[in-house]
C-alpha cells in the first residue's frame, strides 16, 4: 500500500504522548450520521452483554438489565458489535481512525480491538467512576489508543476527564464496577487513589465536545466522567485500537471484553479473527 497523507500535526501527536488524551476537534463529522445510525441499531438490537444501568452505586448493578431501553435515566453499554452492525464495520474500516491512532502511536501496523458504546440517557445520575482500561483487558502494550467520538452536544461540565501523565505512571489499578466494588478479589494490583478528594494535586483534562469530535486516550490514562443530571443525552462510541506491541495475557478472573473462544497464548501477537488488521489497508 502506498503511503497516506498525514492526518494530524506533530503537535497534536506530542500532546497525545506527554499527556495521554488529546482532542481532535471535527474529525469524524463526516461520520456522525453513519454512526448515529448505527447506534439506533444497536438500541433496538442489543448484544447479550449490553447493560441498561439505573440508579446510583449497588443500585445500578442491581438494577442492571439486559434488553431494550425503557425510556430516560438510563446508562447504556455495549460493545464488540463492529462485526454484525454495517455502520460501526463501515467507520472502522472506511474512516481515518486506524491510520489516525498509527500517527498517534507511531505504530507501523493497527488492529481493531473493540467498539464501546458508551450513552447516559437525559437525568442520568451515574457517573463513570474514575479507571484505566487497560487492566479489564486481555492484553499488553503501550501503543494503544482509544477514540471516543462524540455524537452530541457534551459541555465541559459533563465532559469526560482524563489525568495528564497518568498513561506514564507505570501502574495498574484493580478494576471495579460502578459500586466501587472490585471486579475480582485478590490481585496484585493497587487501589485508585482517591482523586475526587485530591482534585488539586492533579492535572486534568477536559473538553466540551460537539458531534464528530473525538477524543484519544491511552488504554493507560486514568479517567472518569460525571453523571448526567442534565436534560439532553450523552452518547459517544469508542473504538479501541492496537498497535504492533499489542500482545496477548492473560488475566486471572474476569475481563471486559471477555472473548471466551481465543486461543491465543501470553506473549502472542493479536493476530486473530476477532482483532482484524486494519492498518496498513486491508480488504474489509
Amino acid at each position: 500500500m502506498e503511503d497516506a497523507m498525514t492526518i494530524l500535526s506533530q503537535t497534536t501527536i506530542d500532546n497525545f504522548r506527554a499527556d495521554g488524551a488529546v482532542l481532535l476537534k471535527g474529525a469524524f463529522a463526516d461520520w456522525v450520521d453513519v454512526l448515529e445510525a448505527g447506534l439506533d441499531r444497536n438500541l433496538k438490537d442489543p448484544a447479550p452483554n449490553a447493560r441498561f444501568y439505573r440508579g446510583e452505586g449497588d443500585e445500578a448493578e442491581k438494577n442492571a438489565e439486559k434488553g431494550s431501553n425503557k425510556g430516560g435515566g438510563a446508562f447504556f453499554a455495549d460493545y464488540c458489535n463492529w462485526a454484525r452492525i454495517p455502520e460501526y464495520r463501515s467507520f472502522v474500516f472506511e474512516s481515518p481512525a486506524a491510520q489516525i491512532a498509527a500517527e498517534l502511536t507511531g505504530s507501523d501496523s493497527i488492529r481493531m480491538f473493540h467498539e464501546h458504546v458508551v450513552l447516559k440517557e437525559s437525568a442520568t445520575p451515574i457517573p463513570t467512576p474514575w479507571h484505566h482500561d487497560l487492566p479489564y483487558y486481555c492484553l499488553d502494550g503501550s501503543k494503544t489508543c482509544s477514540l471516543w467520538v462524540a455524537l452530541d452536544h457534551v459541555p465541559k461540565e459533563r465532559a469526560v476527564e482524563y489525568l495528564a501523565g497518568s498513561h506514564r505512571w507505570g501502574k495498574l489499578y484493580e478494576p471495579q464496577y460502578f459500586s466501587g466494588k472490585s471486579v475480582n478479589e485478590d490481585t496484585p494490583w493497587e487501589t485508585l487513589p482517591d482523586i475526587d478528594a485530591h482534585r488539586e494535586d492533579y492535572e486534568i483534562l477536559s473538553w466540551a465536545t460537539e458531534p464528530g469530535d473525538a477524543i484519544a486516550f491511552s488504554f493507560q490514562t486514568v479517567h472518569g466522567a460525571p453523571a448526567n443530571n442534565s436534560m439532553d443525552r450523552r452518547a459517544a462510541i469508542a473504538f479501541r485500537w492496537m498497535g504492533d506491541d499489542v500482545t496477548y495475557l492473560h488475566r486471572n478472573g474476569k475481563t471486559s471484553p471477555p472473548f471466551p473462544n481465543l486461543t491465543l497464548k501470553d506473549g502472542d501477537p493479536m493476530d486473530a479473527p476477532e482483532f482484524p488488521l486494519v492498518w496498513p489497508g486491508t480488504a474489509a
